[in-house]
């Protein structure tokens, strides 16, 4: 396992690489490195990964830094700093060393499996680049980081206290419909204090990757970023027909569970508040207090599923701090105010160590959040002896088969006296949303999917055509509540959708994972739960280094979002269901 530092020599071990001066003359001695031989030409490709991962995880941990503490202006300057003066000469550099890394290869026979995936991505990338939008990329950049800080500022005040939006949440599942409605309303009503300002945040991004696509080459957006994310092995048109049949296999099924829902809460109509409470009127669920605890019971977890999870783990630390990355932290978890939204996991490549951020307010949906960002992490770490920087990461399609496997496989052991349901009643509540919601948010993502198909498709579009839209889709996909009297509220819905700013068309990679984790999870009722794990970790291990078919079939699964898988699945969890008391 790399634990830092240089391990060739090319890149000192305490080099900052946030200052471009520190790390320029290495890429410049890599661009002009004598090569003679295949095992040179290996060597090299060590080497440059050594100077990527040190470039990255100087980034990173200013990205993390700053999520942690929005309201820090010294962090937000460092973060910004490394935008503007690093980041736009990371790009060309790199470029270069693509274009020489792909003349390298043809010409000394880099061939075979293990280099094929690397030869073609890279191959991607160059003809994708354009110099032109270096500076472009970096104008993103810095509206995405906006966009963070804008929703991290976002509290209100509830009950004669100051809440985050996350820590609100809770409020919405109370029993009590009255303070259901207030909640709901008071974030609401926040969000749309900032909703003009975000849609004209979006309409830049919009704009300005337009212009990227048109640089390089491409009519619009959606054919530019199929090929910038190396989406070799499904089409735009395969991603229309998942919206089809998810409008036709799982609407229907979200739909019935919204009718039944409705009738037991004994309310005419259904509104948007009152899709998280429980509807038999049950208490909400509290399945810990604090981070502390909470990693303490995911542990537990880990530990009944395989010891090798749970070993794993305990390297991320104890759920307490909350100070971001500093002093070698691996987890910042509790929500507070100033912190950006929303979770996620960032493996800083130079230490090969995971990064779990995430806003935890006691929720069962924190339980979901910690248990699938560490299946990310599980997969970075399953790789840590991987020589090629490349090969560290997989496809996004794949890695998030990671992290929801982890959701499914880890229902189980949510319960007993150590575990976050001690009660089995609780714990069977529990289970049935997980599985409830592994179907159902297939219909959130074809809604959010399509709604970027119709947005890059059509760049010139109106405020109002995206709202119209956006409308539509809701109709198509959404839940079926009465949203009468808050037409802006159910407009502006999509905005808290971090993905639609920070990484376009990063979303239908959900669908087809949790598709494949469904399947993983079928496998372990089917064929027992250490079957299930070993190819789970056989499949993590080897990171990106064979195409994503191939990366699905080590695990026992199949890359499928057709029509066909999505029926079988949604068959298998119904069953389940049945078998689940209420």
């Amino acid at each position: 396992m790399t634990t830092g530092g240089s391990t060739t020599g090319l890149v000192p071990a305490d080099v900052d690489a946030s200052v471009w001066e520190n790390v320029a003359p290495l890429f410049d001695a890599l661009l002009v490195q004598d090569m003679t031989t295949t095992a040179d030409l290996e060597q090299w490709l060590i080497d440059r990964g050594e100077l990527e991962a040190a470039c990255k995880e100087a980034k990173a941990n200013l990205y993390i830094a700053m999520t942690c503490d929005t309201a820090d202006k010294a962090k937000k300057a460092a973060y910004t700093s490394f935008l503007e003066n690093v980041a736009p000469k990371l790009k060309p550099a790199r470029f270069e060393l693509d274009k020489r890394q792909v003349e390298l290869t043809r010409s000394l026979g880099l061939r075979g499996e293990r280099y094929a995936v690397l030869s073609r991505d890279v191959e991607a990338d160059v003809a994708i680049f354009r110099e032109e939008n270096v500076p472009i990329h970096t104008e993103v950049d810095k509206v995405v980081h906006t966009y963070t800080e804008t929703m991290g500022a976002m509290a209100v005040e509830f009950d004669g206290e100051e809440k985050t939006l996350p820590q609100m949440a809770a409020y919405t599942q109370q029993t009590d419909r009255d303070v259901r409605e207030r909640a709901w309303r008071s974030v609401a009503s926040r969000r749309l204090e900032d909703a003009d300002t975000i849609d004209g945040m979006y309409d830049q991004l919009i704009a300005m990757r337009q212009t990227m696509a048109t640089n390089a080459g491409f009519d619009d957006f959606v054919g530019y970023s199929f090929h910038a994310m190396h989406r070799f092995d499904y089409t735009p048109a395969d991603c229309a027909v998942f919206h089809d049949a998810v409008a036709r296999l799982v609407v229907p099924f979200k739909r019935g569970l919204d009718a039944k829902r409705k009738a037991r809460l004994g309310v005419e109509p259904l509104r948007p508040w009152d899709l998280g409470v429980d509807p038999l009127g049950r208490a909400r669920l509290e399945p810990f207090d604090g981070g502390v605890e909470l990693v303490t019971k995911c542990r537990n977890a880990f530990s009944g599923i395989d010891p090798r999870l749970a070993q794993m783990f305990t390297t991320l630390g104890d759920g307490g701090n909350s100070n971001g990355p500093a002093d070698g932290a691996k987890l910042d978890l509790d929500s507070r105010k100033g912190k950006g939204p929303g979770g996620y996991h960032w493996m800083r490549d130079r230490i090969r160590q995971p990064f779990i951020f995430m806003n935890a307010a006691g929720l069962h949906r924190d339980v979901e959040t910690m248990v699938h960002e560490a299946g990310h992490a599980f997969h970075g770490l399953m790789c840590t002896d991987e020589p090629l920087l490349h090969y560290c990461h997989s496809p996004i399609e794949f890695a998030e088969v990671a992290s929801m496997s982890m959701e499914l496989l880890s229902m189980r052991h949510w319960g007993g006296a150590s575990g976050f349901y001690p009660d089995d009643t609780d714990h069977a509540r529990a289970m049935r949303e997980q599985l409830e919601g592994c179907i159902t948010i297939l219909a959130w993502i074809a809604e959010i999917d399509a709604f970027q198909h119709k947005i890059y498709r059509e760049p010139q579009h109106t405020r109002g055509k995206r709202t119209t839209w956006w409308l539509e889709l809701d109709e198509r996909f959404g839940s079926d509540v009465s949203w009468d009297g808050l037409q802006r509220e159910r407009e502006t819905q999509w905005q808290r959708i971090p993905h639609l700013f920070g990484a376009p068309f990063y979303f239908i990679e959900y669908a087809i994972a949790q598709l494949g984790a469904l399947q993983l999870w079928v496998r372990s009722l089917d064929e027992g739960e250490s079957t299930a794990i070993d190819s789970y970790l056989h499949a993590l291990s080897l990171g990106g280094s064979r195409p994503l078919p191939e990366l699905f079939g080590a695990a026992g699964i199949e890359l499928d979002f057709s029509a066909r898988m999505i029926e079988r699945l949604v068959e298998r969890v119904e069953a389940e269901l049945a078998r689940l008391p209420e």
